[in-house]
């Protein structure tokens, strides 16, 4: 079945469209629900929850861009909502994570597992850990964040910062990658060559 014919039997209310729509991008959202939440549970609240907003809200699709990509937009949204509405965004984080790595360029060694990674993006506080997925896999600024999480643009940048110098700690401490001797980037070359 194709996008389109699963859009129009949506929009028809036909639950074996609304069946293959959610058996097609329930795992790709799942695992954007997962680097949000903290437990697996959380997830898939996020993940039921969302795509009830995505049946919900399917007439408003205007077939203006990608159809996963408005799905992943309206899944991305219910995962702030949901951190929002449980207070989970508020929790403080130490200050002394504050220092500077690249992890939005394609710097990270190959060898690097995603799933690894992914992991240790989760052990990362949530309000670090939310700027850090939608900076840099989702791709908003930071002033769509600070919108979308009732803050300051600032706040953002630094939550940013901060989650990066923890993931680089956390991908040390688990031997994912190495540290560099000398200042240098995540390909081995020496800071001001």
């Amino acid at each position: 079945m194709t996008d389109d014919a699963i859009l129009q039997g949506c929009l028809r209310n036909d639950t074996s469209a609304q069946r293959e729509l959610y058996n097609r991008y329930s795992p790709k959202m799942l695992s954007v629900c997962y680097r949000f939440a903290h437990h697996r549970e959380d997830a898939e609240d996020m993940l039921q929850e969302g795509f009830i907003k995505v049946f919900s809200q399917i007439h408003t699709f205007q077939n203006k861009g990608a159809f996963e990509g408005w799905i992943r937009r309206i899944i991305v949204h219910t995962c702030i909502n949901h951190l929002k509405k449980n207070k989970k965004f508020n929790e403080s984080v130490d200050i002394i994570h504050a220092t500077s790595v690249q992890v939005r360029e394609e710097s990270v060694p190959s060898i690097v597992q995603a799933k690894q990674v992914v992991e240790c993006i989760r052990l990362l506080p949530i309000g670090y850990r939310t700027v850090l997925n939608l900076y840099a896999i989702e791709g908003y600024s930071h002033k769509e964040i600070a919108e979308m999480l009732d803050i300051e643009e600032s706040t953002s940048r630094s939550q940013y910062t901060r989650a990066k110098q923890m993931l680089e700690d956390i991908l040390v401490k688990k031997k994912i990658i190495m540290r560099p001797r000398e200042k240098t980037n995540w390909l081995g070359v020496a800071a001001g060559r």
